[in-house]
């Protein structure tokens, strides 16, 4: 076992295979970024080519900052994006502290039934979420579609986040109790900090799929001034003709959030990623 583990071609294997993945991973993503630079002929004629001085084009930018609202667009999806995140981190730490570190009835049942969440597609609900909406108003709203993301995301949260307050130490809470602390800043103070990377890992999982979201948007908000990105890009998308270059110049743009977002919490999502598969 001792050699298998150190056997040089199990590591040069092992980092082959992340190689060859992260390609295919980022090979979509380079094909869209490099023919939101090119006119429409080249990106038909050549589309795996670099733009060069003959195919360089910035009508796609153009066009997308010209024609609909962008900077609205990209603003509703960042207010939904990040409110969204905000919720479902402080109630979802909340809700795996309350369930990690008390015993009560229906401790376990409680743990199950948020466990649901994650295996059940919230789309099946849609019809019931939209009669909700309607019935309180709150249709072509961002609210409506802050609601959803919040409910959709809380469930992997606990999940997640209640397995690491597990891990955290017994003594140093009730240290903290003996010093005069209270319950809420033995959460905010002791426990949080503790389980950064989580939280990191957590808010990665749950801001792609809000942002890259089309469902929810396209049901609940369809109205001009709520659309997000996601939505406000089909503008460019016709029945009979369809704007390719504008199509990749919003996707171009729609990238760089999630990109900045990985940027910085690089260490703190591997670091999550990595203790949870030791635990």
């Amino acid at each position: 076992m001792s050699r298998a583990r150190t056997n040089p071609l199990n590591s040069v294997a092992a980092h082959a295979a992340l190689i060859t993945y992260t390609l295919i991973a980022l090979f979509p993503v380079w094909v869209i970024v490099t023919n939101s630079f090119k006119s429409r002929r080249a990106i038909f004629s050549e589309p795996l080519a670099l733009p060069d001085a003959d195919s360089f084009s910035l009508i796609g930018y153009q066009t997308v900052m010209r024609q609909g609202d962008f900077v609205l667009y990209f603003q509703n999806s960042m207010i939904v994006t990040v409110v969204s995140l905000a919720l479902i981190l402080i109630f979802g730490a909340m809700a795996a502290f309350a369930l990690a570190e008390y015993r009560f009835r229906g401790n376990t049942l409680w743990g199950l039934y948020l466990a649901l969440g994650i295996m059940i597609p919230i789309r099946i609900g849609t019809v019931a979420i939209l009669q909700g909406m309607v019935a309180t108003g709150l249709v072509n709203t961002l609210a409506a579609l802050i609601l959803v993301y919040t409910a959709q995301g809380l469930p992997l949260a606990v999940f997640i986040l209640s397995e690491f307050m597990r891990q955290v130490s017994d003594d140093l809470k009730d240290a903290g109790r003996i010093d005069g602390l209270s319950e809420y800043r033995i959460f905010f103070r002791l426990v949080l900090p503790l389980v950064r990377p989580a939280m990191a890992t957590v808010a990665v999982f749950n801001m792609i799929p809000i942002w890259n979201d089309l469902w929810f948007p396209l049901i609940l908000a369809p109205a001009e001034q709520v659309k997000t990105l996601t939505l406000g890009s089909q503008v460019f998308i016709g029945q009979f003709v369809t704007d390719w270059n504008a199509v990749l110049s919003a996707l171009s743009l729609a990238v760089l959030p999630v990109l900045v977002l990985y940027i910085v919490f690089s260490r703190q999502l591997i670091r999550g990623i990595t203790s949870g598969a030791v635990k």
